[in-house]
């Protein structure tokens, strides 16, 4: 398995910093962030899903992409993906992402996947997934450019099943799943090793991070009677829900070859470091099955 870092999670790297720090680290792979600054983050101090210096801003050129793509291979690395923010109904902006994708040399592109947050029913939602991947699936072929479905909590898709009843109907060379187990932490917990055998040949990238659940202060109280609250946050790579050791053996166990991609959001170490640790921690539990083997 190689390593790679999805830039979401180094927001205070410009691009060229980013991809030293990548390289330094011992990393293989970029996933770009493709998405603008808000106007109302620009004064802001570097942040995720603010002021994310280490993203590709749609509104920018193709040169620019492609300036990005050259500025990555000229430090050894690979631009694996594009990571934009889409709807499951723009496809408009899906065929512009993929057309960056392209240009950035990328052979994968995270799409769009309905939310879900009880306001409509799952059964019209899926039917709106599933349209719209018909579709994603013919740019995936104009494009060459895999599209990949993420397990994400508040989606349709927050589990491996159910992002494997999403993609299932479509040609896993063009559709693939983008499994998240830190993502699974907060919703769509599975047996880790059985998710990975359902979702077979399209198991098409795995990002690495953890996450923790925490009581909330207080409690609710109905009718005299109290109910403790919970709520999950992110935590340091090695200290959360998600048993890392274990994962890589499941993935291993399935024959995965693919990427490692970083996107921790625990903020518990700068980010030069968290690459670093990253690198050594997958390195280590990796030569330690190799050792069991």
């Amino acid at each position: 398995m190689k390593l790679s870092v999805f830039t979401v999670a180094t927001p205070d790297f410009t691009p060229e910093e980013l991809v030293k720090a990548a390289s330094s680290a011992g990393l293989e792979g970029i996933e770009w962030r493709y998405k603008g600054i808000p106007e109302h983050a620009i004064a802001e101090s570097p942040s995720f899903w603010g002021r994310n210096l280490a993203s590709i801003d749609p509104a920018g050129t193709l040169e620019d992409i492609t300036a990005i793509r050259n500025l990555t291979e000229k430090e050894g690395l690979t631009s694996i993906a594009l990571v934009p923010y889409l709807s499951a109904t723009d496809l408009v902006s899906t065929e512009q992402a993929f057309e960056a994708a392209r240009a950035l040399g990328a052979t994968m592109m995270r799409v769009g996947v309905p939310s879900y947050n009880r306001t409509e029913n799952y059964n019209e939602l899926f039917k709106t997934g599933i349209s719209y991947l018909s579709e994603v699936q013919e740019m995936s072929r104009t494009y060459g450019v895999k599209a990949i479905v993420e397990t994400h909590h508040v989606t349709i898709a927050p589990s491996a099943s159910l992002a494997y009843r999403l993609v299932s109907t479509f040609d896993p060379n063009h559709i693939g799943v983008l499994y998240d187990p830190g993502n699974m932490v907060h919703e769509g917990y599975e047996n880790y090793r059985m998710g990975l055998e359902l979702l077979g040949p399209y198991l098409a990238h795995v990002h690495v991070k953890n996450a923790v659940w925490t009581q909330k202060p207080g409690t609710d109280v109905v009718d005299g009677l109290e109910e403790i609250q919970y709520g999950c946050k992110w935590s340091p790579l090695l200290d959360g829900v998600v048993p890392w050791s274990q994962v890589l053996q499941d993935l291993v166990s399935v024959g995965y070859e693919g990427y490692l991609g970083i996107e921790d959001f625990s903020q518990s170490l700068s980010s030069a470091e968290m690459l670093k640790h990253f690198s050594h921690s997958m390195r280590t539990l990796l030569g330690e099955l190799r050792t069991e083997v």
